[in-house]
Formats: C-alpha cells, structure tokens, sequence
C-alpha cells in the first residue's frame, strides 16, 4: 500500500514539474522591458517614496510660517475639598467640571529660522527630483546592457548552431571519404574532435544565455520564463554619426540630473546651516487664547450651563512671548556645528559631481569612437575571414590542404562572427552610453 502511495505522489510531482517546463515562453521586446523595469526596479521605487516625502516635508515647512492653532478639553470629578470659583470658597463634595478652550499663535521673528528651513525643504525636494529622475536613466541603462547581453548570448547561441551542423557534416564527409582510403584516419579523429568541441561551446553558450536571462528578470523583478526579441537598429547610422566633444560637455552640465542634484543639495545644506544658526536669535510669537468651564456641585443648586459657560467662567487672554537663549550648554552651537559639515559636504559633493561628468562625457565619448573603429574591423574580418574558409574548404575537398589549415581557418571564421556580433551589440550599447553620459537618456530613444 505505501509503494502504491509513494508511486502516486511522485507520479504527481513528476506531472507537475514537467507542467512547469512545459509553461510558456513569452517574447519580451526592448521597449517592454525598460517599462517594466522603470516600474519595478527597487532602487528607483525606494527614490520616489523619499520624493514624497520630501513634498509633504516641504508643504509642512511653509506652512510653519503660518499660525498654529489647537483646542482643549476635559471633563472629569473632584471628591473631596475643591475650590469654587464662582462662589469664591473651598467646598467639600463632589463637583464635576468641564473645561474647554482654543488658542492660536504665530511666529513674528524667529532669526528666520522658519524661513531657511522652508528654503531647505524645498531644495532637498528638487534634489530628490532630480534623483529620481537620474535613477530612471540609470534602469535604462542597466536593462539595456542585461537585454542587450541576451541578445548577443541568442546570436552566439546561432553561431554554434551553424558550427555544429557545419562539423558534423564535415566528420561524415571525412568519416565516409577514411573508411574508402581516400582521407586519412587521424583526419576523422580530428574532424571528431572538432564536432564534439563545437557541441560544448553551444552548450555553454546555452548556459550563458539562461544565466542572463535569469540576471534581466531580477533587475526587472519578472519570472524568468521569457526570451528577449531582436532590435531594429540602424547601425550604419550610428557608425556615420558624428559628436563634438565640446557640444557633448555643454549638453551634459545642463542636462546631467545629477549634477543638478548635487546643487540643490548644497543649497539645501546651505539653508539648513542659516536656519539652525537662527537659533543664536530672540524668538518673538504673538498668541491668543479663549476658554471657559463649567462646574456643577452635587447637593447644591448651580446656575445653568449656559450662564457659566458664556458669562460667568469665560476667559480671553493675548499678548507675546519672548524667548531669549542665554545658555544652554553649547546645544545650539554643536547643532550649528555639525550642519555646517553637512554643507561642506555638499560643497564637495557638489565639485566631485562636476569632474565626474566630464569624466564620463570624455570616457563614453572614446569608448563610442573605439566601438565604431572595432565594428569596422569586425565587419572586414568576417569577410575575410569567409573568404578564407571557403578557399580552405575547396582546397580540402580537394586534397590540397591537410585538416590542420582548414581546421584553423574553420575557428578563425566562427571567432570572426562571434567579435563581429559583439562588435554590433557593442556599439549599440555605447550609443546608449553617449546618451546617458549627457543626461539626455529617456524612455522614448529605445527602439
């Protein structure tokens, strides 16, 4: 009975497993996955939570320039001794009282500290903007480069396709052509070589391809189970395409997002060190107040709610409150202190950002001019590295080279389509860089 138990269990699991490799692949184009990515990536997620919170900060401090008003209540029991304002004695009993009042103040001069504060907020809520808007270019770029990658993996994974069926005809040829004296045995050993060598680097190259695929799902946050489909990119029209240095530095110190960030972020840290320094001032507020009370006194007669709460227990009470610091055991000053490295922080920040964009303008400006001088090469060396194995194939075939020579120019051909689609990719993505280097990279430039 257990056996038969057992049977069924792994007969279910056996069925559900093989359901699962039997799901469908879906296609997932460029476009798609920089959506999905922009949707999902947790980095860029976690950078629009902190932009709410800094509009709701930056709300929140402007509106402290502005009156706050609050009311009070209470309703509770004394037993025992208690004084009674209306009757002017100490009564012992039980007396019930409900008190209730509104007040409202507002800040007349405070160093400006207020002020700077809003300053603040508002500069930190640019920054982050900007921050946001930076993360969105750096998905792109990142999805780009992972969906790129697969793409290269898929034109490799042909490659080996055609080198495998390409080395096992020839080790048939060469099989058939030994066992009639034609071609010599160690030739058909060599050609099996060939064949099971080419039959390991597809492997492999399959391998690769499901290990970035993996890589490209958890950027994207997406089950794995999804190939990626090939671009329409004009790549002579990147090749032809000519940038002026100067033109690229010009467009990335006013595109950069962050670059701006790191502005905003100074000013920001500025503002903070000019409001805590505020604190070195006289406060000055302006306030009111209105409350009143009613009390009732067990065993006794009371005059009515409405006469105590509107005539009798009414209190109204305005005026101002200074408030001037003397000592507080350097608090103000520590506080000062420690903003006022924040803001030479910020200034440093702030300079670093500025060299690193040049940097990266100069970098992704070279490496563009490298990938079209290598796609260039690459293309060249697929033909001749055609050219070359055709020659070596007919001169085979012929009996006038041995398996050496066409062996090698067999290899040299594969590697030649292989840099030549790297190559291709390469460039594709370079172009992208150029783009993102200029802060100029958006949603709309994937094809």
């Amino acid at each position: 009975m257990k056996k038969i138990v057992l049977f069924l269990v792994a007969s279910s699991s056996v069925s559900f497993g093989w359901a699962q490799l039997k799901a469908p692949v879906t296609k997932l184009s460029f476009k798609e996955a920089v959506k999905i990515g922009l949707q999902n990536n947790v980095t860029l997620q976690q950078q629009k939570n902190q932009l709410d919170y800094t509009q709701v900060n930056k709300v929140a401090s402007l509106l402290q320039m502005g009156p706050s008003v609050q009311a009070q209540g209470s309703l509770y029991r004394n037993d025992g001794n208690s004084f009674n304002q209306n009757k002017g004695e100490v009564i012992n009993g039980v007396v019930d009282y409900m008190n209730g009042s509104i007040s409202a103040s507002v800040p007349v001069f405070n160093g400006f500290r207020i002020l700077n504060q809003y300053k603040q907020a508002n500069n930190a809520n640019e920054a982050q903007l900007h921050m946001v808007h930076r993360s969105q270019q750096d998905v792109i770029r990142d999805v780009s480069s992972q969906y790129l990658m697969c793409l290269l993996d898929q034109q490799l994974i042909k490659i080996d396709e055609e080198n495998v069926q390409t080395q096992t005809t020839q080790y048939g040829q060469i099989k058939a052509q030994s066992e009639l004296g034609s071609k010599a045995e160690a030739d058909m050993i060599n050609q099996e070589y060939q064949m099971k060598n080419a039959e390991l680097l597809l492997v492999r190259s399959r391998n690769k391809l499901k290990n970035d695929l993996a890589t490209l799902s958890l950027t994207l946050q997406v089950d794995p189970n999804f190939e990626v489909e090939d671009v329409e990119w004009d790549v002579n029209n990147m090749v032809a395409d000519s940038l002026e240095l100067d033109q690229m530095y010009t467009t990335a110190i006013d595109r950069r997002a962050d670059l701006k960030q790191a502005v905003y972020a100074e000013k920001a840290a500025r503002f903070g060190y000019t409001a805590l320094k505020g604190n070195y001032y006289p406060s000055l507020y302006a306030g009111a107040s209105y409350g009143s009370r009613y009390n009732y006194i067990h065993g006794e007669d009371n005059r009515t709610f409405h006469d105590q709460f509107t005539q009798d227990n009414t209190m109204k009470s305005y005026g101002f409150n200074l408030t001037i610091p003397i000592y507080n055991g350097f608090l103000y000053r520590s506080q000062t202190a420690f903003q006022k490295v924040n803001y030479e922080n910020a200034k440093v920040r702030h300079r670093n950002a500025e060299v690193t964009v040049k940097t990266d303008v100069l970098r992704s400006y070279q490496n563009f001019r490298d990938a079209k001088t290598n796609y260039a090469a690459a293309e060249s060396q697929l033909r001749a590295a055609k050219l070359s194995y055709q020659m070596e194939k007919e001169r085979y075939d012929l009996g006038v080279s041995n398996i050496v020579q066409f062996t090698t120019a067999n290899q040299a051909y594969v590697k030649a389509q292989g840099d030549f689609q790297n190559a291709r990719y390469t460039l594709m993505f370079q172009r992208l860089l150029i783009s993102h280097a200029m802060g100029t990279l958006k949603e709309e430039d994937i094809p």
